[in-house]
């Protein structure tokens, strides 16, 4: 009793078709095709990581330091 039959949903159909005409119908469906189609491919461009993100080759070394931070000790006696 929960479930709709083939009939029910034969009618659910017709009456879309008859609202929306063919025409408006198909321009959806290429609508979301090309939507999912987009998202299938900005997903499997992440292959490199995020934007943004530097690799490790990229980085830049920084200078040692030979000075050692400074305490509150150290400023006090200045």
């Amino acid at each position: 009793m929960g479930s709709f039959s083939l009939w029910h949903w034969l009618v659910v159909l017709l009456i879309v078709v008859l609202v929306f005409g063919t025409k408006r119908l198909k321009n959806v469906g290429k609508d979301v095709g090309e939507a999912v189609k987009g998202f299938k491919d900005g997903m499997g461009n992440d292959v490199k990581g995020p934007p943004g993100q530097l690799g490790d080759d990229a980085r830049i070394d920084e200078p040692q330091r030979t000075e050692q931070p400074r305490t509150d000790a150290d400023r006090e006696q200045r």
